[in-house]
């Protein structure tokens, strides 16, 4: 599968008092990375919203955290779609120093196409799911 590579730089803002990241700012970067690898293919959520009604929203998530990243560090979100189901995306993203590529966190994450109006699962457009899992 296509990797997608987007680069973080740790501000203090994302960081606790010992200047280390904090463990759900690994979630915000994630879906940062997430939001830029459908960007990056041509689609934008809020267009995705107001056109065709449908949102993306975690479904189930799975990290293992194996060591900190710290204040100023440069990062890359790596992000691979695992599968892609009719109404669901599977990624694995990994999180690792952008110098040295040392695995700083992984996480197996699971999007759901919902409706806007009812948060109910829906299935994705076949043509939308074509566009977005066609160079894969």
């Amino acid at each position: 599968m296509e990797t997608f590579v987007w680069p973080i730089r740790v501000y203090y803002e994302d960081t606790d008092s010992g200047g280390v990241v904090y463990y759900a700012n690994y979630l915000k970067f994630m879906e940062r990375a997430r939001t830029e690898w459908l960007r990056a293919r041509g689609f934008e959520q809020d267009a995705l919203l107001r056109d065709r009604r449908l949102l993306f929203a975690v479904r189930s998530l799975s990290v293992d955290y194996r060591r900190p990243a710290r204040l100023d560090d440069r990062l890359e979100v790596i992000s691979r779609m695992a599968r892609a189901g009719a109404a669901s995306l599977a990624f694995t993203q990994f999180i690792q120093q952008a110098d040295s590529a040392e695995a700083l966190c992984e996480a197996r994450v699971k999007v759901a196409c919902i409706d806007a109006d009812s948060f109910q699962a829906r299935r994705m457009p076949r043509d939308l799911l074509r566009e977005i899992i066609g160079d894969t």
